[in-house]
Order: C-alpha cells, then structure tokens, then sequence
C-alpha cells in the first residue's frame, strides 16, 4: 500500500507516536509545544520511524475530552510543519471527522481512528473524499463478547462494511485489533496472540501495545519502564504477520524488528 508517497510492502514497519497533549499517559506534556514536538519527530525519524503518528487528544482511560477546535489548534500546526521540514508520512490520530477533515488538510497522510469509523457517522465520507489510506480500530462501548476472537473479527467486519460504502479503497485500509480498548487485561493478551487472525480479513494489520497497560499488569511497572514488554509484543506482530506496529520507543522495537525479519527470512 502507499501512504503519502511512500510504498509499504511485504514488512513490518514502525509508525512512532508524538503526542502534542499534555495528558498523555506515558509522554503528556513532553511534545506539545512546536519546537520540541519537531526536534522528537526529527529523533523518532532517526531512530527508523516509517511514519509519525500525531495525536492531540489523549485517549487513556478516565481522558478529558476537548472540542475539535482545540484538537485542530494543537496538530494541524504540527503536521504542517513535519510535512514541510521532513519526507516522512504523517497519521493523525482522532475519531472526530472534523479534525480528520482539518488534519488532512495539512497534509496528513493517514487517519488513525479508534473507533473504526463508529463514533462519528461522516468520518468514513471525509476519509473517502481526502483519498488518506486508514487505520480503523476495534472498539465498542462495553467489553462485553460472547466468542471474544470471533466478536473482534465480526466487529472489524462491521468497520470495513462501513468503509467499502463510503468508498474507501481497499488498498487505503489497515486494521488494528485495538489492544487496551474494550479489553480485559486477559482478553489483550488473547488479541495479542491471535493477531494473525485479523489476516483472514485481507487487510494490513497493525499492532499497537506500546506502554500499555497490558505490559504494566503483566511485569508490574510504569508506563516509563516498558520498552522491553513493548519490544516483546513487536517481536511477536512481527510473527504473527503484522505490517505495523505503533510505539513511543522506536530505536528498540526497529532493531528487534530487524532481527526478528532476519531470522524468519533466513
């Protein structure tokens, strides 16, 4: 698939998270002024980012929602600064069509929606219309399922009805099976290991555990004390046939990326 200019093919690459919030869980308030939030993306990019995720609104849990305006005042100086000063595929991170809309706009390449196209009803039309390529998440509002592995596919399944409708192209499509959203500590474990089934799908599939709290549960650590958990989940996206995997941490998870490829490939 292409994203901005740039061809992703048959790989695991690394989308790299900037957060220009100052709520996020694991980075708030380290980016969110124009200078820094540049000089991180110009780290992330050396560190081997294939494309830089830009979010405005935290979505931990228990996260104060904040207008669109106020969304579209953080990224959109953001992005047009990263597309103007780097040749890097930029994904804005939002579930709301009207930041999408102002995001792609300034040249986001990408939209990154939590919420698969459901929460707001003309996202599926904006990202139609602008022609950006989409990561749609699986979520819903309770974490309640009857076949957990099953409902997740069957959910996604529902999304990619959504956007074939609106006229999203297939090769415009990535799907995330939304680690961390409407999930059990145990059930991310269980998506976790059954990414690979999100393939039956026919999409790229990108896998997004970085510092999450599936990784502090399981080793009993902050957010700030995870690299090696997140790596660990890499390595097993990487097995499992994901194509992108989303981290704060890119320099670790890109080597141990390297190093898993090598080994399959040999």
């Amino acid at each position: 698939m292409i994203i901005g200019n740039k061809e992703f093919g048959n790989h695991t690459y690394v989308m790299g998270i900037l957060n220009v919030t100052p709520d996020s869980f694991s980075d708030g308030g380290k980016f969110n002024n124009i200078d820094s939030a540049l000089k991180h993306t110009e780290q992330l990019i050396n560190d081997g980012a294939d494309v830089i995720d830009v979010g405005g609104e935290s979505t931990r849990p228990n996260y104060t929602k904040i207008s669109d305006e106020e969304e579209i005042e953080r990224v959109v100086p953001v992005i047009e600064k990263i597309k103007a000063d780097f040749d890097v595929p930029v994904s804005i991170d939002t579930y709301k069509s009207k930041v999408a809309a102002a995001a792609v706009g300034a040249g986001a390449d990408l939209v990154n929606d939590i919420w698969g196209l459901k929460y707001d009803k003309n996202m599926a039309e904006v990202i139609a219309k602008s022609g950006a390529a989409c990561c749609l998440m699986h979520n819903r509002e309770r974490a309640e399922y009857n076949s957990f592995v099953e409902d997740v596919l069957d959910d996604l399944r529902e999304t990619i009805a959504i956007a074939k409708k609106a006229g999203i192209a297939d090769d415009k499509i990535i799907l995330d099976p939304g680690v961390g959203f409407a999930k059990s500590y145990e059930q991310n474990l269980i998506i976790t290991n059954n990414v690979d089934r999100l393939n039956e799908l026919g999409y790229p599939v990108l896998l997004g555990t970085s510092r999450k709290s599936m990784i502090g549960l399981t080793l009993d650590l902050p957010s700030d004390q995870r690299v090696e958990g997140t790596v660990a989940t890499s390595v097993i996206g990487v097995m499992k046939g994901c194509r992108f995997v989303r981290v704060h941490d890119v320099l670790e998870n890109k080597r141990a990326i390297l190093m898993t490829e090598a080994i399959i490939n040999s």
